[in-house]
């Protein structure tokens, strides 16, 4: 009898041909996020990884482990040879935790050797008088039980009670690269989990308005970036000075259009950044009425600007909404500090929420685009975080 972590993969198993590569990716960041303790074994066995190490670790191996996109569920599970004698003793070893509590159950057997009898139902009517016969203040109810004790029949039977939920999605790296314009605050964060969740490699591009923007709020920004590598890996933050360019901007353009003329310019330099490192698409934290510059109108206006596939994973939901998803991955207390960004040092007092492209397109004929985005690019700081 041995106690092992289970680790069960969602839509990986799904993926027909190309199941291999998505569980190798998936159990390359399980190596990763369990670097720092001691195991004896990692194994699959049947379309499910395993864990077998000092059960005193578990409690942290699997606060780390639950991070890990792709990841559905965890269960400290007991291993045992599949003989009905051994699989009755860890059962009973399982269920003494419950021991003298007034608690329903029942059994779900999972005999993925067919080869092995008696049958699944059969074998957890078994098991399920078993219990009953071997244990204090458990009674059965097949239909809505409090606990669910599972055993699965492999080349081993392994026997759990607990599946602690993972967060899902697909390993870092199945989907391609993508680059997010990482703000300060709550929205784009958050983005950059969701889409990296669906497998996206992650980097990021923040602009500054140094010395209008502090440093403090550039530390807070690497702080936002430091909390998402948990989720990530480590990821490559690229700081650009906007101030050049909204100067330019001020000087020889309406006022009105400062904001958007702005986002025009960020939405350039973070698709030449991200042609030059091989990432394939735009993440933005924008959702769709939210601010002035969040309209329709407004991004396509900023969205012209570029031919990468811009995603914005956050432009059906509403404030409330997001706020929840920051609060859940660790984001939001640190997102709501109160520093200065660039979008807010110049905001002028009536910004345009109705652009025309072409008003737009006329006003940067006054401008050097191709010069302040060279000049951006070439002057950028680069940052490696989390690794």
């Amino acid at each position: 009898m041995k106690r092992v972590l289970g680790i069960s993969f969602g839509e990986l198993m799904l993926k027909g041909a190309n199941r291999k590569l998505f569980t190798d990716r998936a159990i390359k960041k399980i190596k990763r996020a369990i670097r720092s303790f001691h195991y004896d074994q990692l194994y699959m066995q049947m379309g499910k990884f395993y864990i077998d190490a000092d059960p005193a670790q578990y409690p942290e191996m699997t606060e780390a482990i639950r991070k890990v996109f792709g990841i559905v569920n965890i269960s400290p599970s007991i291993r045992v040879e599949k003989d009905m004698a051994s699989i009755e003793e860890g059962v009973l070893e399982e269920i003494k935790q419950y021991q003298g509590q007034t608690k329903t159950f029942k059994v779900f057997v999972n005999r993925v050797d067919k080869s092995f009898t008696p049958k699944s139902p059969e074998l957890s009517r078994e098991l399920g008088a078993f219990i009953l016969r071997n244990s204090e203040g458990l009674t059965v109810d097949i239909h809505n039980p409090q606990i669910s004790v599972y055993v699965d029949i492999k080349e081993k039977a392994y026997i759990y009670t607990r599946r602690i939920p993972g967060i899902g999605g697909l390993p870092i790296g199945s989907s391609g690269k993508g680059m997010v314009l990482l703000s300060g605050g709550i929205d784009s964060p958050v983005a950059a989990f969701m889409v990296a969740k669906r497998g996206v490699e992650i980097s990021g591009v923040h602009f500054h308005s140094y010395p209008f923007t502090s440093d403090r709020a550039f530390e807070k920004v690497r702080d936002l970036a430091e909390f998402l590598t948990e989720y990530i890996g480590g990821m490559t933050l690229y700081s650009v000075n906007l101030l050049p360019i909204q100067k330019a901007i001020g000087e020889n353009c309406r006022e009105r259009e400062m904001t958007i003329l702005s986002r025009r310019f960020m939405m350039r330099i973070a698709d030449r950044i991200a042609k030059e490192k091989g990432a394939q698409m735009l993440i933005t934290g924008e959702s769709l009425g939210q601010v002035a510059s969040q309209t329709i109108e407004g991004l396509t206006a900023s969205g012209a600007v570029t031919d990468l596939p811009i995603l914005r994973p956050l432009v059906g939901l509403d404030k409330t909404e997001i706020i929840k998803i920051a609060e859940e991955i660790g984001t939001y207390e640190t997102s709501i500090l109160p520093f200065e960004d660039c979008c807010t040092v110049f905001l002028p007092k009536r910004p345009v929420t109705k652009p025309r492209l072409s008003d737009l397109e006329r006003s940067e004929e006054a401008l050097d685009v191709e010069g302040l985005v060279k000049q951006a690019v070439e002057e950028m700081e680069v940052f490696r975080i989390g690794d």
